[in-house]
Parts: C-alpha cells; structure tokens; sequence
C-alpha cells in the first residue's frame, strides 16, 4: 500500500488563537484560555472493519496507510506521539525526558475508532487521590504524589480487534455423574457413603457462529503490563476515528504486528470454541479429543482506548497506577512505609507491655 504523508493538524481557537483541546465526556475540542467549545464533526456514520486477508498478504505484517510523527522512549521503550506543540515531555510509563527533536515519522494501519475519555485529568486525579488515601502504610510521599498535577497522563493504548466466522468438528467424550454405594469399615462398625463415579460415551459434532472484537493488546507489555481489573471497556461507544480526540492526550503507537495480533487471536478463538463445544457435548463433564478450527471472514480494527497512568519512584523501585479513561476504574502497584508499619508495631507492644504491668 502506498504511504501517503499527513501533516500535524493544529486546531487554533477561533476566538483567541490559542490551541484547542479535547474536551472528556463530549465531543467538543475547548480552548483552556477563554473557554470557546468547537464540536467535533463526524465524517462517516460509521467505522469500518477491515477486511484481514488483504493486509496478511498484500501489505505484509509492517502494513500503514498513514505516518504519524512519533517519541520514542531510550529507558523503556515506549512509542509516543503527541498531537499539539510541547515544550517539554516526559515518558508517561517511566519519566523519562524525551527531546521534540528526536521527532521520527513512522508509518501506521490508521485506526478505525476509538473510546474518547470520559472524564478529565482533574476527575482522575480525585480517583487516584482518594485510591492512596485508602491505602494502609502508605508512604507521606505517595500521598503527596496523588496531588501533583503533573504526575498523571492521559494514554491511548493501541489494540487490535478480530472479528470471524467460526466453524469447529470435534470428537470427545461426554461425562454424566452417577454415584454408587460404599461400604467402609470404622471402629464402630461399618457404614456406608456415596461415592461418585462419570459414566462416559462417545461425542462428536460441529459448533458454528460468529465471534465479535476478540481484543488484542497492540503493546509488547514488558514492565508496563496494563492490570486486568481496569482493561474492561464498552466497546459500543466506539466513535470513528478522528485526530480531534486525540488533542491533549499521548497516543502510543502498536508494537505488536498486526501477523502477531492476529495469531493471538486464533487462541482465543480456539477457547471460544473449546467453550461451544463443551456446551454442546452437554453432560456433566467433557473431554475434548482433537478439533478441526476454521474462520472464515475475518476483519479487523485497530483502535485505541483511554487510560490514566502515574508513576511513582520508591526507594529506587518504580511504581505505577493505572486508571481506565471510560469507567474510572483504578489498579496499580503501591509500597508500604517501613517506619509507618515499626512505629505501629512499636505502639502495640508498649500496650500490651504496659497491659501486662498493670495486670501484676
């Protein structure tokens, strides 16, 4: 496919010239200096899914349709573009100092769609705020660290998602339970119990169906592994994709090929389809011999979705708390004050020591 060039759209205030920002939880860009609100205007009705096949083999794993200006980090190896002027930028994983003039242009499959944040820094500063001051043995400094202004960053995370026709043969077994009476012998006799047995038969059969947006992180994890309890969002807010959204915020680039993508996805796939076909052997339980998995159809979108990050230093050990830009909801790593947890330690033993002495 044929690159073709974009330049950085900067969208100045129409009343005041400064730059426009997207504004969370609308679909406005707003001027932070005199308050103008400009609406994000939607090209199509609808995103697009792309159909896969084509991108396998005519534009080969490293495929773009678009370049994309980006940073990356010397320390952790992060990907980063930034869409209005900066003077100065930090890695939103690990603090790391990045330079604008080691800008380089890259190419990109452009994404198809996005979840647009739903709430502002200042929002997920007040969660991240209140997630620390729950937390027991927190260090005087974290607590500090939750009210700095500049210590949270808003990020597009990059993924893949894989949609296909499903169709799977497989021969197993089914298992259904019954149980038989036991006689063992005890000192005061002997009794009887009931012991369960599976009863097994022959299966065999075929699933079929359809699987929607099997979700793929596009970043290689390494030590910025995103938590499980925040990577849950409604993937039926997804708008189409426009730069707009993107004022404001990092956006980090895929490392992950869409060829490596999409062979993760065929293991999901095959759970999905080792779940189907459980259902349908039935039983109790099931054993699953050997399956013939075929997808038909398949289509995909690269897409990004909204997160908080805030890293924290601690006695020389990274730190970082994640919160999830659609729901709210936080996760992260925190340490324990050692002089917190000694001093209360300590006061619980002069209590008891001091219980003690009166008791004598």
């Amino acid at each position: 496919m044929e690159e073709t060039q974009k330049s950085e759209e900067k969208r100045p205030c129409a009343n005041c010239g400064a730059e426009l920002r997207f504004k969370p939880g609308s679909h406005q860009l707003k001027c932070e200096y005199c308050g103008y609100e400009e609406f994000i205007e939607q090209t199509k009705s609808s995103f697009e899914e792309l159909e896969l096949t084509h991108y396998l083999k005519v534009v080969g794993d490293n495929a773009y349709t678009e370049t994309i200006d980006l940073l990356h980090c010397k320390n952790c190896g992060a990907n980063q573009h930034v869409e209005e002027n900066y003077k100065s930028l930090a890695c939103v994983y690990c603090g790391e100092p990045l330079v604008k003039e080691d800008i380089e242009k890259e190419g990109w499959i452009i994404p198809g769609a996005l979840i647009p944040f739903q709430m502002d820094a200042n929002k997920a500063r007040t969660i991240f705020k209140n997630w620390v001051g729950k937390i027991w043995f927190a260090p005087d400094k974290l607590k500090r660290a939750a009210l700095d202004p500049e210590g949270i960053h808003g990020l597009y995370l990059p993924y893949w998602t894989f949609d296909a026709q499903l169709y799977a043969s497989y021969q197993g077994q089914r298992g259904d339970y019954y149980y038989e009476t036991q006689r063992y012998k005890t000192k005061n006799g002997t009794q009887t119990r009931q012991v369960r047995r599976t009863r097994w038969s022959h299966a065999s059969g075929s699933v079929d169906g359809f699987i929607d947006d099997i979700l793929i992180n596009a970043s290689e994890k390494k030590r910025r592994d995103i938590p499980s309890q925040i990577a849950h969002w409604n993937l039926k807010e997804l708008v189409i994709f426009n730069t707009k959204y993107l004022s404001g915020f990092v956006t980090e680039k895929y490392t992950i090929s869409l060829k490596d993508g999409h062979r993760q996805s065929f293991q999901e796939a095959k759970r999905i389809a080792h779940n189907w076909i459980r259902q349908d052997i039935g039983g109790d339980t099931q054993r699953i011999h050997n399956t013939d998995i075929k997808l038909s159809n398949e289509t995909f979108k690269h897409i990004l979705l909204p997160v908080y990050i805030s890293s924290y230093n601690y006695n020389g050990k990274d730190y970082h708390f994640y919160i999830n830009g659609q729901t709210g909801n936080i996760s992260g790593t925190h340490p324990y004050s050692f002089w917190k947890i000694f001093f209360l330690i300590l006061i619980i033993l002069l209590i008891i020591l001091t219980i003690a002495i009166f008791a004598q």
